[in-house]
Parts: C-alpha cells; sequence; structure tokens
C-alpha cells in the first residue's frame, strides 16, 4: 500500500511541489506568529531583569507595569533604603517618550537611573557606558550611531553607547540616561521617580508604597500587550486553517484522479482502513516537508517585523506535531471518495 502510494506521490510530484510550497508559506508564516507572541514575553523579560533588582518599590495603587508606573516622590528612597532587608535601593524613571533625531520623531522606551548605578548599565555593543550627564546607551532598534544627538522633551543627548535585546511594547527601544537628565526631560527637573528597585528582601515598605516582584512586573506589563497577542494567536488558528484547506484540497483531487486505483485495490481485498492509511500518509507527508521548509523561510522572513522576534522551543514541537493533526484532518476529505471506490469499475472496459 505505502509502495502504490510513494509512486504515486512521484508521478503527481509537481502537484504535490505546489501544495508543499503553498503550505509552507502558510506554515512560515504560522511559526513567526508565534515567535512574535514569544517576543513580546522575551523582551519584557530581557528589560526587567536588566534592572538586576529582586524587587520593585512602586507607588501603592499603581499597576504592575513597567512602562506605566504611578509616579512618585524620589524623597521616599531614603526610607526604602533604611528598610531592613535592603541591600541597595535604586531611584528609575522608566516613561515612554518621543524622541527627535535629526527631525525624525521616534518612540522609545526612557530609562533614567544614577550614573553609575546597576539599573543604567546595560551590556553593550559598542561604545561606552553613561558616564556623564547629557549621555546616553540606546538599543540598536533606534538606529542612533554613536555620537549622535537625540532630543527628548527638548533635551539633547548624546549616544556613547549601543545596547541591544532591550526594548519594550512591541519592538520600542529603550534609551538609558542619567536620572536628573531624564527628570528634566519628562518632569520639568521635579524630583519625581517611577520606582525604587531593591536588592535584598524588604521586610516592610514605607507607609503609601508597595512591592512587586520582577515575575508581576513582568506578568502585569505583558498583560498591555493582551489585546496584540489574542489578535495574533486569532491569526495562527486562522493559518491553520488555510493550510488544512490547502493539503486537503490536493489530496482531495488526487482521490478524484485515482478513483480507478482505488476500485482496483477494493476489488483485491484493500479495507477502507487501508486506502485511508494511504491518503494520510500522503497528506502527512506533504504537511511534514512543509513545516520543514517552513522552519527554513521563516528565519528569512523574520527581518521584515519591527518586533523582535523570538522562536519558543515549544514551537519547534507543536510545528510538526500540527503539521500531523492538519494532515490527518485533510485525508478525511478524500476518505468518502476512496471508499466509495466501486469494485465494479476495476474491470470497467
Amino acid at each position: 500500500m505505502f509502495g502504490i502510494t510513494i509512486s504515486d506521490l512521484l508521478y503527481r510530484r509537481r502537484q504535490f511541489l505546489i501544495a508543499i510550497f503553498g503550505a509552507g508559506l502558510v506554515f512560515a508564516m504560522t511559526f513567526l506568529l508565534a515567535g512574535l507572541t514569544n517576543g513580546f514575553a522575551v523582551e519584557i523579560n530581557q528589560t526587567v531583569t536588566g534592572f538586576h533588582a529582586d524587587v520593585w518599590v512602586v507607588k501603592a495603587g499603581s499597576a504592575a507595569r513597567v512602562a506605566s508606573l504611578t509616579p512618585f516622590s524620589e524623597s521616599e528612597v531614603a526610607g526604602v533604603a533604611a528598610t531592613p532587608g535592603v541591600t541597595t535601593a535604586t531611584p528609575v524613571i522608566v516613561i515612554p517618550q518621543t524622541a527627535d533625531r535629526s527631525g525624525t520623531l521616534t518612540q522609545v522606551n526612557m530609562i533614567g537611573a544614577p550614573v553609575g548605578s546597576v539599573p543604567i548599565r546595560q551590556p553593550l555593543t559598542s561604545g561606552t557606558q553613561v558616564s556623564g550627564s547629557g549621555q546616553a546607551v540606546v538599543d540598536q532598534r533606534l538606529g542612533a550611531p554613536l555620537g549622535a544627538e537625540v532630543s527628548v522633551g527638548g533635551h539633547d543627548f548624546r549616544v556613547v553607547g549601543i545596547t541591544s535585546d532591550r526594548t519594550m511594547l512591541g519592538g520600542i527601544p529603550n534609551m538609558y540616561v542619567p536620572l536628573a537628565n531624564a527628570q528634566a526631560a519628562v518632569f520639568q527637573g521635579a524630583p519625581i521617580i517611577s520606582a525604587v528597585v531593591v536588592t535584598g528582601s524588604p521586610s516592610t515598605v514605607p507607609t503609601g508604597l508597595s512591592t512587586f516582584t520582577n515575575q508581576q512586573i513582568e506578568a502585569g506589563s505583558l498583560q498591555q500587550m493582551a489585546t496584540a497577542v489574542s489578535s495574533i494567536n486569532n491569526s495562527k488558528l486562522f493559518m491553520w486553517v488555510i493550510a488544512a484547506v490547502i493539503v486537503a484540497s490536493l489530496v482531495y483531487v488526487t482521490a478524484l484522479e485515482r478513483t480507478r486505483d482505488f476500485a482496483v485495490l477494493k476489488a483485491l481485498g484493500a479495507s477502507s482502513g487501508k486506502l485511508y492509511l494511504g491518503l494520510a500518509f500522503q497528506a502527512v507527508l506533504v504537511a511534514l516537508i512543509a513545516a520543514l521548509i517552513a522552519v527554513v523561510l521563516a528565519q528569512f522572513m523574520t527581518g521584515i517585523f519591527a518586533q523582535p522576534v523570538d522562536y519558543p522551543t515549544s514551537a519547534y514541537i507543536s510545528l510538526p506535531l500540527s503539521a500531523i493533526v492538519v494532515g490527518l484532518l485533510a485525508s478525511l476529505i478524500a476518505l468518502r471518495r476512496a471508499v466509495g471506490a466501486d469494485p465494479a469499475k476495476a474491470f470497467a472496459g
């Protein structure tokens, strides 16, 4: 049975190649969407862990969203630092802003912290760390080279360092600057901060403040992207349906063309189960080859998205498994045609 099926595949190779390429493109988009969805979580994790904090102290009632924390007075830092269990307490500002780079407006996530503090020191791909007023380290996605001038809130910053994998909110680059400069650009110089990032394990915090763990900050921040993630997941389902239709159409057309073959096989005693296995083998083989091609295509298509794309390990497992399911479901479409073949046609003139 399988020998006959393989022979048919070779005989109709053009049809199968077209179906494989079509399904491969759809699978590639599905794979890319999985990477986009995971990218939201990965970029938030990279930014949050980049602060090297154990606990985030924020204004009571603030949502656990790193880019939209409720501002409060910098005077609270001393009280947090004096809390038992606190090793270090660093004031930070994290707030989305519009940056002007040579007349081009770009969204950035401005992150301010004291010069020399751990939160402002990010791994660099080139340049140096922020060491004084008016300097900035930016993510490479901003497209600003070393020495470039970037203006935020009417204040100019000179890019002294380039980092990577430091974005949020769908690929918006982070911009790390001295705390005083961030306060001047965002709060007209008022001593206001977004949070105090703490190392250690504070037993309590001053009245009016509350704490979040890194995991809570990441979860709350990802919730901001819930609508986008939901839309992408719905698109993934749509892509699976399209892939199933492509494979099912191929198998059904093949079944129509093999009606006489099925009649001969039934006349020779082939059961409906064996006929289905032959169809299923064709469909699953097409889907699996398409899935393999999709993984390769997706790597080349990653660059078309401004947002970071990060393929989770689960995607490499779920893609072939889903392809098998698509193949099995697609083969059911042609099963009725195969089972309904009349053995008498095998002897028709």
